[in-house]
């Protein structure tokens, strides 16, 4: 449930509504296509879990199969997907509490919420799971609700704001690429920025009991939830309203239930994005406590990011991350229309790096497989290598066509070399500081 809650968010909610006044239908090809690449990156994850469940997930296996310089680069980027998602999360809030409080200027909205889920995170490990599994129970629920209502919408031909729900309205508004190939491409990005966080179930595992029996069936259970929740919905959208009908400044599901006449549904619907919003940056905020953690335990990260309380919370983390956040409230001060598109770009970066890392980890521990250096696990990586290096191909198609898409894509292309060269600088400092021989055995704990 932690992994759907936290995949299942403004991606989605929100972003679904622009990507498909921009693409139209194509976007559902876009979602099965990544959908297809998540799939293969969770089976990975699955075979390295199995493997050795640990609580620094990704980083520790970058660590162990590439290199210690792979650890520290593919964690501070993992952090980066999670601050600028996190940034995208709470503008996302802003412009769902606009629809209740249109005057109510977006960065207030911001701020509020990132100190609600700052003081979530810090209460305790129990309390964070207990209220990102009802988050997920909402949402779920509500995806559930909706694809019921839809299809029964659909089948009935019910009319919808003035227009006719069918299948025809799929193909029939200028067909499947009404904006030409080339537009459904640089889609990609923002579709796989929708399907981040279902790497979260790796991080969890060094925090589960059982993990040999129970990760095999949560990876299996995520990846085809995932798959019908995102591209049962966006299919089922398209049926519902012509693709024209969406905008990128509500929900498209706010936009179906609204044009249906029934006021109230629509700000039912409103609530349960809201949540899923909450959802989604709580689950960031756990996640980059964990992994800040394990990189303050090898002297990679401040010091004080590796503090964990009485109650198991890595207090240290988690502040330095809603710091972070605070970048946000100012970038919905200054530039409130751009915030969440510049957000998810740059986002992206770090979902791709973190679904490159486990798969180069994958071919990385079947190499010492083969070799007869360690025992391979039996929850392998269904046709490896071959779709371990088809999905790393897909992850740099996704990576190129971001250098042709709008400004937003653009910035975060552009911010590449920066942050090879911060990471670069970065490593070299931390490398430098670091004792060598028996006494950097000691490192293994942060107070």
């Amino acid at each position: 449930m932690i992994a759907i809650g936290g995949a299942i968010g403004v991606g989605l909610f929100l972003g679904a509504g622009g990507r498909l006044a921009t693409a139209g239908p194509s976007l559902i090809l876009s979602y099965a296509v990544c959908g297809l690449a998540a799939f293969f990156v969770m089976r990975a994850l699955g075979e390295l879990v199995l493997h050795r469940p640990v609580s620094g997930s990704f980083v520790e296996y970058a660590r162990e199969f590439i290199g210690p310089w792979a650890g520290f680069t593919s964690g501070w980027l993992y952090w980066l997907n999670w601050a600028m998602t996190g940034i995208a999360e709470i503008t996302a809030i802003a412009i769902y509490m606009h629809k209740w409080f249109p005057d109510l200027p977006q960065w207030i909205t911001a701020l509020v919420a990132l100190v609600v889920l700052v003081a979530i995170n810090m209460l305790s490990v129990k309390l964070f799971g207990e209220l990102e599994f009802w988050f997920s129970v909402i949402k779920v629920t509500a995806i559930v609700v909706f694809l019921v209502v839809g299809a029964a919408l659909v089948i009935g031909n019910a009319d919808i704001g003035g227009t006719t729900a069918s299948v025809s309205n799929t193909l029939g508004h200028g067909g499947l690429f009404p904006a030409g190939i080339g537009v459904a491409l640089m889609t990609l990005q923002a579709v796989v920025f929708a399907y981040a966080a279902i790497e979260l179930v790796g991080i969890a595992a060094g925090e589960t009991k059982n993990p040999e029996k129970i990760m095999p069936r949560a990876i299996n259970g995520v990846v085809y939830r995932i798959a019908i929740f995102y591209v049962g919905s966006v299919l089922l959208l398209t049926m519902l309203l012509p693709w024209d009908h969406f905008t990128g400044t509500e929900s498209p599901f706010v936009t179906v239930f609204s044009a249906l006449g029934i006021p109230v549904v629509g700000d039912i619907m409103n609530a349960v994005v809201l949540t899923a919003a909450l959802s989604s940056c709580n689950s960031g905020l756990y996640s980059t406590g964990r992994i800040l953690r394990s990189l303050a335990q090898k002297r990679e990260a401040p010091a004080f990011t590796g503090k964990m309380n009485s109650r198991h919370v890595p207090y240290g983390g988690i502040l330095f991350t809603g710091v972070a956040y605070l970048f946000g409230v100012v970038l919905n001060y200054i530039v409130p229309k751009e915030a969440f598109d510049i957000a998810i770009a740059v986002a992206s970066l770090g979902v791709v790096s973190t679904w490159a890392t486990l798969i180069i980890c994958q071919l990385r521990l079947r190499r010492k497989a083969l070799a007869g250096e360690i025992q391979r696990p039996s929850y392998r990586m269904p046709g490896a290598p071959y779709t371990s290096y088809g999905t790393l191909a897909f992850l740099a198609l996704v990576i190129g066509q971001m250098a042709f898409a709008g400004t937003a894509e653009k910035i975060a292309f552009w911010s590449i070399p920066v942050l090879a060269l911060v990471l670069f600088l970065g490593w070299r400092f931390v490398k430098s500081r670091q004792p060598v021989g028996p006494a950097r055995e000691q490192l293994v704990t942060v107070d």
